[in-house]
């Protein structure tokens, strides 16, 4: 750690300091069947959401907690793996894991990292420094993440905790937590999601763009790119930058996506009061900006377009694949386009069966579908399988009564989207949407403990002062006149 960055590390725990009341203790260990403390909340992903949220209880002095993240260390998150823009698409004075902490901000590390001038000429943040800068806001903050873990089961324990089933190299174990907050990000309701003409295709034809992939490999190749959103251009650029002989990118609609529906969003009213609009409100809203699909910046588009070698096809659906001696043909309405590659990039597919951790209780996860019935003209069965969250973040039942103890697990990833609007995932929405998590997981193990805080009341008896006293006198007498 170089010089600046000890001084932020100091100006940081200062700063904290200043600003931590109150400090005082306020849960009291609940015994897990294993006989040792259960953790009061267990977060699954140690990405920037996971991590913010971690910060966010222990500035509530909700410090028994854990965080797991099935990555190795540094590695967490789509920043080093299968994110391929070289920059981040938010301004870079956009605020998040800090939480309004003006030290932990990323303007603050960058200046302590490469001085005050270089935070002037930036444009953008570049993707490496954003991972590098979580790094140390995690070993800065000392949050407690256990990595090479991954949660494979929750299911209901005595004393109205939860058990999570997690393996690591060193096998399986067993934690008992109050609550457990699911921070899995794009893919933490489902997985990732191929078109269906696309599917019978080997990997080594066809992948997703979340997949590990050699673009060295694909060098002097034809590549398809099925989607038309950041990504599918992010990823289309990084063949062209890897000498891909022809890259072509598939969009199904008419005409790409051009406006940026979140950039609108990102005003503290909407951020912190969407959560609280009816459900038709809310349906109108997310309905709206999701079926326009995430835009692209200017430099996303140039990066491809600078390319000879880059075509772009709007309104060309993929109705069909077949693979040949010559490569894979793709049958379009506007006839076949041959190449040796295609990365999908087409997002997602909810499905909690899919998922190892939600398997046990998955039919009973409620549904947008299943509590909200929007207008015929705006039906979509795609954000009908949208989790219906609560006002904390946590899982609602389809059958209630039938699994009541979900009510302890909060989901706080893209899957958040249809109740929260930009929450879980989102770098813009983190100062509102953290504290919001946070209030609601306090709240509920507070009104869990009410019984031992209201015994707590009636037993304190501090004394805030010592009066003396002086003895009274049973002969003595009030003086004349009183």
């Amino acid at each position: 750690m170089n010089d600046g960055l000890a001084a932020l590390a100091a100006q940081v725990r200062r700063d904290l300091d200043r600003i931590a009341h109150p400090k005082m203790p306020w849960l009291k260990p609940v015994p897990g069947p294993d006989g040792r403390p259960a953790l009061d909340v267990l977060i699954v992903g140690g990405g920037q959401s996971g991590l913010a949220t971690a910060f966010g209880l222990m500035r509530s002095q909700v410090t028994n907690i854990m965080v797991l993240d099935k990555a190795e260390q540094g590695r967490e998150g789509p920043w080093l793996t299968y994110a391929r823009m070289p920059r981040l698409r938010s301004p870079k004075d956009f605020t998040g894991p800090d939480l309004d902490i003006p030290s932990l901000t990323y303007q603050f590390w960058h200046e302590a990292k490469f001085g005050e001038q270089s935070w002037r000429d930036l444009d953008l943040i570049p993707r490496e420094y954003w991972a590098e800068y979580l790094a140390w806001y995690r070993s800065v903050l000392d949050l407690p993440v256990r990595n090479g873990c991954e949660a494979i089961d929750i299911a209901p324990a005595a004393n109205g905790l939860l058990q999570a089933s997690v393996r690591s190299r060193a096998g399986e174990e067993v934690l008992y937590a109050r609550k457990i907050v699911l921070a899995t990000g794009q893919e933490g309701m489902g997985d990732w999601s191929i078109p269906a003409p696309l599917r019978h295709l080997p990997a080594t034809r066809c992948v997703h763009s979340a997949a590990a992939i050699d673009f060295e490999a694909l060098r002097g190749k034809r590549v398809a790119v099925i989607g038309a959103g950041a990504s599918a251009f992010d990823n289309a650029a990084t063949a062209l930058e890897a000498g891909a002989e022809r890259v072509d990118l598939l969009c199904r609609r008419a005409e790409i996506q051009l406006v940026q529906p979140y950039r609108w969003l990102t005003f503290r009213g909407f951020l912190r009061h969407f959560s609280e609009l009816d459900d038709a409100w809310r349906w109108r809203f997310m309905r709206a900006v999701l079926e326009l699909r995430e835009g692209f910046p200017q430099h996303t588009y140039d990066r491809c377009a600078r390319h000879a070698a880059f075509r772009l096809h709007e309104g060309v659906p993929v109705e069909a694949a077949r693979e040949t001696p010559d490569g894979v043909v793709l049958q379009t309405p506007r006839g076949e386009i041959v190449c040796d590659f295609v990365v999908s990039a087409t997002g997602i597919a909810t499905d909690f069966a899919g998922r190892a951790e939600l398997k046990r209780f998955a039919h009973n996860i409620a549904r947008w579908g299943d509590r909200y019935t929007p207008p015929a003209e705006e039906r979509n069965a795609r954000l009908g399988a949208f989790p219906y969250l609560a006002d904390d973040y946590a899982l609602c039942e389809r059958t209630f009564g039938e699994t009541p103890w979900i009510a302890n697990i909060h989901v706080f990833a893209i899957a958040s989207t249809m109740s929260f609007g930009a929450s879980g995932s989102s770098i813009n929405a983190m100062t509102t949407a953290v504290p919001k998590l946070v209030h609601g997981l306090t709240r509920g193990l507070f009104r869990a403990d009410l019984d031992k805080h209201w015994a707590a009341f009636q037993a304190y008896d501090v004394p805030q002062a010592v009066v003396r006293r002086e003895p009274t006198s049973g002969s003595s007498k009030c003086p004349a006149g009183t």
